[in-house]
């Protein structure tokens, strides 16, 4: 899976906001936390959400593996409903 090409990345004053572009259903900007953002971030490359949890994992070793695989799933799902992930 990877971001879709239609939604955009911008960061001004340490925010992070994917913008919807072009031909797709959600019409708005998405502010983004810092684990938002990460997986955002991981998601410019094909990558699995395993993947993902994994380099999280790798940035907060002090993180909780099964909180970590839980909010990276959110966060996907959330990505999906707005149809900012391909597959």
């Amino acid at each position: 899976m990877k971001l879709n090409p239609s939604f955009l990345t911008h960061v001004t004053k340490g925010e992070h906001y994917l913008i919807a572009m072009g031909d797709v259903k959600f019409k708005g900007i998405v502010k983004n936390n810092k684990t938002a953002a990460f997986i955002v971030e991981c998601l410019k490359q094909d990558v699995t959400e395993e993947a993902i949890v994994k380099r999280l994992m790798e940035e907060y070793s002090e993180a909780d593996p099964e909180i970590v695989r839980r909010d990276v799933g959110n966060v996907i799902g959330k990505l999906r409903s707005i149809g900012a992930i391909v597959e």
